[in-house]
């Protein structure tokens, strides 16, 4: 009930910020919760919350909306981030008396549906059998008001890419169009969202990793546009989300998304100035590069926390301090528990520490070069034969999954805690109109190893606990593996 209270209280930020941070808000908040048991912690857990709501939502509305940079996202330009903050506003004297009305406002609308939840449901199942029955009604000779779904890969509305060349739809796709799906009428689907989801099945079948589930894919959106399952879809956000849990229920890909952006999105990816990139890096820095935690624990055993795999070139030198602080530890911690991924470039140096030589780290994301091993050995480096524990959570994903995937293959490191998300691919960003996008994983790596990667399964752990027991666990591990000091 807590975790569908927030969901409901996310509802007042605007729609730009629910897609860039919703779901993360929303994981954060459930890992407090996890943690923070018992009426004192839940309390302040509560305060905190409408603290924030107070002070924030004002402050997300007067904020500058984001400026989406349509760029592959398996290789953005010089390490830049896809999505940059042009600036940011001031907290007005207003805010506090204006996100206390909106708190209050979303409180009370969420009790009043709570209360007519019954009702609701009652209206709904009213509501689809009249339109059922209005469709059982429809007359074979009338003029259905929108094309058939199967004619929907013959329109002619070109589909725009990142790039100047405009993609056309495959043989296949045109032989499908030709009579291979059955004909269904759908009044449904409006023109916009017609044109969209051809656009969406076009370079599905153009650029996917995996052309045969690319074919299931596209048959599975068409399935849902002929039952109408998209027309639950009141906005573009709403239809670009749709769209993507329908790729993502056969696929299991979680980089395969379809983008909507409410500001117009560039024909071409802008390249960011040298000012762009001095204020991301003074992000990164500001934030010590997302490495929260690097101390050496009571018996001697060294801890890093890390929440992020940023850039070697904005923090490499921040990389190399931490590991640095640790070189005289007896065995050593990874925390990626809270890890959201980030660059391949970040997993190669951290590992170059536990090797005494060059180690393929195998990265699905891209093609393998000279980049792709490690840059071991490290001069000075006295952590190569000490033993590594890795913790994961649920959440851990992409990046940080590759750590702990070719460490688990190389026999490097002991994985304790929850398995991973399974985020394994990574997408190339392709340009449907002004406000849609594709993120399509087209990259198609050679395995070296005899267990599969990560996608959709994410890596198993050695050690299986909850997430909230993987450090005390690996401490107690350690323990009876490194003598005392």
């Amino acid at each position: 009930m807590s975790e569908k209270i927030y969901a409901c209280l996310l509802r007042l930020y605007p729609s730009h910020f629910r897609r860039s941070h919703g779901e993360d808000a929303l994981q954060l908040f459930c890992d407090r919760l996890r943690d923070e048991t018992g009426f004192i912690a839940r309390t302040r857990l509560w305060l905190d919350l409408f603290l924030d709501l107070v002070i924030s939502v004002p402050r997300e509305y007067r904020r500058p909306q984001t400026v989406l940079i349509a760029a592959s996202a398996a290789h953005p330009p010089d390490g830049a981030p896809l999505f940059f903050v042009l600036e940011d506003g001031g907290l007005r004297p207003s805010a506090l008396f204006s996100g206390c009305a909106l708190t209050l406002a979303g409180l009370s609308l969420f009790t009043v549906l709570l209360s007519h939840a019954g009702s609701l449901r009652h209206l709904n199942f009213v509501t689809s059998s009249t339109q059922f029955q209005s469709l059982s009604n429809h007359s074979p000779h009338t003029t259905p008001p929108v094309i058939a779904h199967d004619q929907l890969l013959m329109t002619a509305s070109p589909l725009e890419s990142s790039s100047s060349t405009d993609l056309q739809p495959s043989p296949l796709a045109i032989a499908s169009a030709a009579g291979v799906v059955p004909s269904v009428d759908n009044p449904k689907l409006d023109p916009d969202r017609e044109r969209v989801l051809n656009a969406v099945i076009s370079n599905l079948r153009l650029h996917y990793v995996d052309p045969s589930l690319a074919e299931q894919m596209a048959g599975s959106l068409l399935a849902h546009a002929r039952k109408g399952d998209d027309s639950a879809a009141t906005d573009g956000y709403t239809f670009a989300y749709l769209l993507t849990s329908q790729m993502r229920e056969v696929s299991q890909d979680m980089h395969l998304e379809v983008a909507y952006s409410s500001a117009p999105i560039p024909d071409r990816p802008r390249k960011l100035s040298s000012e762009d990139l001095a204020h991301y890096r003074d992000l990164l820095l500001r934030d010590n590069c997302a490495f929260k935690k690097v101390k050496v624990l009571h018996r001697n055993i060294g801890y890093l926390k890390l929440d992020v795999f940023a850039d070697p070139a904005f923090c490499g030198s921040t990389a190399v301090s931490a590991m640095r602080t640790l070189n005289g530890a007896d065995a050593i911690i990874f925390d990626l528990r809270d890890n959201h991924g980030g660059s391949a470039g970040m997993v190669n140096l951290l590992a170059s520490y536990l090797f005494d030589h060059p180690e393929y780290m195998y990265d699905p994301r891209g093609t393998p070069t000279l980049r792709s091993f490690t840059q071991s050995p490290v001069a000075g480096n006295n952590l190569v034969h000490k033993p590594v524990y890795v913790l994961t959570s649920s959440t851990t994903v992409s990046a940080a999954e590759q750590f702990c995937y070719d460490l688990k293959m190389l026999h490097r490191a002991t994985i304790v805690g929850e398995t991973t998300r399974g985020s394994a691919h990574a997408g190339v960003f392709y340009r449907i109109d002004d406000h849609f996008g594709i993120g399509i994983p087209e990259a198609h790596s050679i395995n070296p190893y005899s267990t599969p990667d990560w996608e959709g399964t994410g890596v198993q752990p050695d050690i299986p606990v909850p997430a909230s027991s993987a450090l005390s666990t690996s401490l107690s591990r350690i323990t009876h593996h490194v003598s005392p000091q």
